[in-house]
């Protein structure tokens, strides 16, 4: 074989994303525009499980054939960030802390878990929030997109973090894990939105209701309160009946867009070792959901 064959193999990568009602998502736009202004040929393939009407249980099989196929690496994304991981052979230290994977990079015959949710929310809510007062935080969702920002927030600096999941062993699961790793028992965990709104500097929403699949808001309108700032993670649509509601009242906010371009760069730099410009990546985003 050439020396030029062997540099456009090396310089052709397939990715992909798992997960379950993607149809919408920006992910392939955002990765392989990237890699086009890097000089690489990427394809990046949405897997989405609600086309064939599976669960997490296809994981298993999906994982062997990204094996078979030569996948360069993979993104994760609901429902599959904390089922994936029995699959995988070795995850990275913030992978194991957080209890989620949502990036998979193919290492030989070997496939590591990621996660660069936590840092891409952090960039994302650093750049929109600045200012944000980080006193009593509520996070909504204890998966694995709430178990990153969990993760991340605690690292900001935040005093308390109260978690709040419909199921209470999860939330109360992700406050004890919290706990070991941070000092200061600074994450505590309820079933009672209400109550642990009482007093909130902020919320993080971190569940899956508002997206194009599951409309609505995940609590009563009412108990936003002004003084308070809403961090969104969800970006299909951008404009989350959640947000429509914050805003109205006058609240600090921060789409879903902000995280999802900042996981996304630092996806693109595990799958291709190269570093992102993040700001052309946003605008490019911002450009795609207008």
């Amino acid at each position: 074989m050439s020396d030029a064959s062997v540099s456009a193999r090396a310089r052709s990568i397939l990715c992909g994303l798992i997960g379950a009602g993607i149809q919408r998502s920006l992910s392939p736009a955002l990765q392989e525009e990237e890699a086009r202004h890097h000089g690489l040929r990427l394809h990046y393939q949405l897997i989405d499980l609600d086309t064939v009407g599976a669960g997490v249980e296809a994981l298993s099989t999906l994982i062997t054939a990204a094996r078979i196929m030569g996948f360069g690496g993979l993104n994760i994304t609901y429902p599959c960030k904390q089922s994936v991981i029995p699959l995988l052979d070795a995850l990275s230290e913030e992978a194991r802390a957080i209890g989620a994977v949502n990036t998979v990079v193919c290492e030989g015959s070997r496939l590591v878990g990621h996660n660069t949710d936590g840092s891409g929310w952090s960039w994302g809510f650093q750049r929109a929030l600045p200012q944000a007062d980080l006193s009593r935080v509520v996070l909504l969702g204890a998966g694995g997109a709430g178990s990153a920002c969990a993760d991340a927030v605690l690292r900001l600096g935040a005093v308390r973090l109260v978690i709040v999941d419909k199921e209470a062993s999860r939330a109360a699961a992700l406050a004890e894990r919290l706990n070991d790793h941070f000092d200061g028992g600074r994450a505590t965990a309820t079933a009672e939105v209400t109550a642990a709104l009482d007093g909130a500097t902020g919320l993080i929403q971190a569940t899956p209701v508002g997206m194009a699949k599951m409309p609505g808001t995940p609590l009563d309108e009412a108990l936003l309160r002004p003084a308070m700032w809403i961090s969104e993670i969800v970006y299909v649509p951008l404009e989350t009946p959640l947000l429509k509601a914050a805003r109205r009242i006058g609240c600090a906010t921060a789409d879903g867009g902000h995280m999802n371009v900042g996981q996304a760069a630092g996806g693109f730099k595990l799958f291709t070792g190269l570093d992102a410009d993040v700001a052309r990546m946003d605008a490019h985003f911002r450009q795609l959901v207008e």
